[in-house]
């Protein structure tokens, strides 16, 4: 079973879709179809659909005829539990729904109803069954609630149907879509919901929405992977980090995960590019860098930690004014960005724990390793080596 993380076809991938579709994957297709079942998060709406709505964030749409490069792999389900589905309102998630049932993939995650956006979903596979849980932050108020909508920020509701899945037998598998972009690390509310989502008896938990890669911990012999980075999906950046990700395969026999593996590569203007060895070892000492917070009760915390010492005064100061100064200009844009910092869990916790920082002076201690690897992950470009 291969999950890989955010596909969109915007940007430089548009027309490479549209014309070849396969070629948006490059050396990593051969991967892609070795899978028994593949698993991947549409991160736009499929859709006709021209009138955006207003949100907080970027607006994302692929066409109808993008899903010609699901098709090419072909991709099995499609996660829809994520904060841009809904970026052409629930006409634009009406048309996305039909259009990949059309080219034969499952979806999870969201839906025209509560029931159904929540929904796990069953495959079977190699003669294993396979529950899927999908669910994401809700942002912009996209959270179902008796209506249409994505499968929001509610883990009890997670967990609730992790247990009822693992009691069908088979292997239960939580893919949620949140925490801040661009962080090495997890915040701790997504962390601490992480490990009770595997205690209630995910067998793994897979976590996509940074844009970066972020660390992997075995929980109870059950691996959590915080962020698998970007996948088809392009940015305007040379940072090395926003242009390097991974999907894993797990190998499942009976009800159990025996193992898991990763394979990382590079997103270029052409496509995804396979890492040589060299890079594959420097990607590889990486997510062990990322990944060390998670061998001690408080190392996910004192990373965070390191991150609010690298985002600082200067961080939230700027992002207050630049909000104001978009009121000026685009109200309805700065009121939905606003609205966002105070209803989702990225953006609250990043500003109260920040509030917080300042009030106590900025004396709050963080592990010197893990600031250096924050500002790595936030300046480091494509064509310079890492520094620690």
């Amino acid at each position: 079973m291969l999950v890989a993380a955010d596909w969109a076809p915007i940007r430089a991938f548009d027309p490479i879709v549209r014309s070849q579709p396969e070629a948006v994957y490059g050396e990593l297709l051969p991967v892609l179809r070795a899978a028994d079942l593949r698993i991947v998060n549409c991160e736009c709406a499929l859709t006709t659909a021209s009138a955006p709505v207003w949100k907080s964030g970027a607006v994302f749409k692929g066409e109808p005829e993008h899903a010609r490069g699901l098709d090419a792999v072909p991709f099995d389900v499609a996660c829809l539990g994520n904060n841009h589905v809904l970026d052409y309102g629930v006409a634009g998630l009406r048309e996305t729904l039909r259009v990949l049932r059309q080219h034969g993939l499952e979806t999870v995650g969201a839906g025209l109803t509560e029931a159904e956006a929540c929904a796990p979903l069953t495959c079977v596979s190699g003669g294993t069954r396979i529950h899927v849980v999908n669910f994401s932050e809700g942002e912009d108020l996209t959270a179902s609630s008796g209506g249409p909508g994505v499968f929001g920020w509610d883990i009890p509701r997670v967990i609730a149907a992790v247990r009822q899945c693992k009691r069908k037998g088979g292997i239960v598998i939580a893919i949620g879509h949140c925490g801040l972009e661009y962080v090495p690390y997890p915040p701790p509310y997504v962390v601490t919901a992480f490990r009770a989502i595997v205690d209630a008896g995910a067998d793994c938990v897979i976590g996509h929405h940074p844009h970066v890669p972020q660390g992997i911990e075995w929980r109870d012999g059950h691996p959590i992977v915080y962020s698998l980075g970007n996948f088809a999906f392009y940015q305007h950046t040379d940072l090395h980090y926003r242009k390097t990700g991974f999907c894993v395969t797990l190998q499942c026999e009976r009800d159990r995960i025996t193992g898991l593996d990763l394979h990382p590569y590079r997103i270029t203007d052409a496509g995804l590019r396979v890492l040589d060895a060299r890079e594959r070892a420097a990607f590889e000492r990486a997510i062990a860098k990322v990944s060390r917070p998670f061998k001690t009760a408080s190392g996910p915390r004192r990373a965070w930690e390191a991150y609010l010492a690298y985002y600082g005064m200067p961080g939230f100061t700027g992002e207050v004014q630049g909000i104001l100064e978009r009121m000026k200009t685009e109200p309805k844009k700065a009121a939905a960005m606003f609205r966002n910092r105070v209803t989702t869990m990225q953006h609250s916790e990043l500003w109260r724990d920040s509030l917080t920082r300042i009030m106590a002076g900025d004396t709050t201690g963080y592990p010197a390793e893990a600031y250096r690897t924050v500002e790595e992950w936030f300046t480091r470009t494509i064509d310079r080596p890492a520094t620690n």
